[in-house]
């Protein structure tokens, strides 16, 4: 006599039923129509997947994104990107941009990305937080992102720090970066310049001065604290302190005399720096005659 099926298998559904098999991935075209915001990742078509119009970095480093293209053709895309439903069967990317574009270069068809149901908002948060986080942009792409949330959705210092995790001030010296003339925003975008040194900058009161002291910066190749000291003498000139009669240190008396002795033999200008018995000599000469001068004082003839 057969045994009868126990009633509880039925509540178990048709899968308890059946032989076991392994579990069918989602097809690109079943991802297309159906992608549920579930949080799980899931194998979308890259030619599905339209770019982030939130993104705030333009520059990707070549041979960085090459390296991340071999990474991916060896071990595939460790970390999924984050996606968002777009219009009909497309997808628009919130975060992940260089592992989309590495992917494309590995030759990919398609790339894991969880689904994501947020606001315009949301998505560029996102997006800044991301890169933000990463140290990804440089000081004008920072700005001009805490820019848009300003202009795109009137966010106050205030809130753009909380949101980004950074403190107020922070906020304020990006923003004031959009001041400087096109071209040193240039020099900042691509390193030339850092932001301590377009902070300094900010300090002259034209477009024409903050031009001429960034290119004097880079002529002379100054650190951030010597760019400030440079600015606070173009800004007040005469505010540098005169050095007193005893500002200056007392010359040795023997050097002294031996300073002059050089001068009346050379007949030219001459001053020894002396310093516990090491310095230097400095002759100055205003033409080819005084030069021959020191030549021939020297024991050489000349040329």
């Amino acid at each position: 006599m057969s045994t009868p099926i126990k009633r509880s298998a039925l509540g178990k559904g048709l899968e308890s039923l059946l032989p076991s098999r392994p579990a069918v991935v989602p097809t690109i075209a079943a991802v297309a129509v159906e992608a549920p915001s579930t949080g799980k990742p899931l194998e979308i078509a890259l030619d599905l997947i339209d770019r982030n119009p939130y993104q705030t970095r333009t520059h990707f480093d070549d041979t960085k994104l090459d390296e991340l293209a071999n990474s991916i053709k060896a071990s595939g895309v460790v970390q999924p990107i984050v996606v968002r439903k777009g219009e009909g069967d497309r997808f628009t990317l919130i975060t992940g941009e260089r592992r989309l574009l590495a992917s494309k270069k590995a030759g990919k068809a398609t790339i894991p990305a969880i689904v994501r149901e947020v606001s315009n908002v949301q998505a560029m948060e996102m997006t800044i937080v991301e890169n933000l986080q990463r140290a990804d942009l440089n000081p004008m792409e920072q700005a001009h992102a805490y820019q848009r949330l300003s202009r795109d959705f009137h966010m106050t210092q205030e809130q753009m720090a909380e949101r980004t995790g950074k403190d107020r001030a922070s906020v304020a010296n990006f923003l004031r970066l959009l001041k400087l003339p096109e071209t040193v925003q240039q020099l900042v975008a691509t390193g030339e310049l850092t932001f301590g040194h377009a902070r300094a900058l900010l300090a002259l009161d034209s477009p024409e001065a903050i031009t001429a002291a960034a290119q004097k910066v880079l002529a002379l190749n100054l650190s951030v604290r010597s760019t400030e000291t440079y600015i606070q003498g173009l800004i007040n000139p005469d505010s540098k302190p005169k050095p007193t009669a005893k500002d200056v240190p007392a010359q040795d008396p023997n050097v002294r005399e031996a300073q002059d002795m050089l001068r009346r033999t050379l007949g030219l200008k001459v001053t020894i720096d002396d310093k516990k018995g090491r310095g230097k000599v400095i002759i100055e000469y205003s033409g080819i005659e005084d030069f021959d001068a020191i030549l021939t004082a020297l024991g050489q003839q000349p040329a």
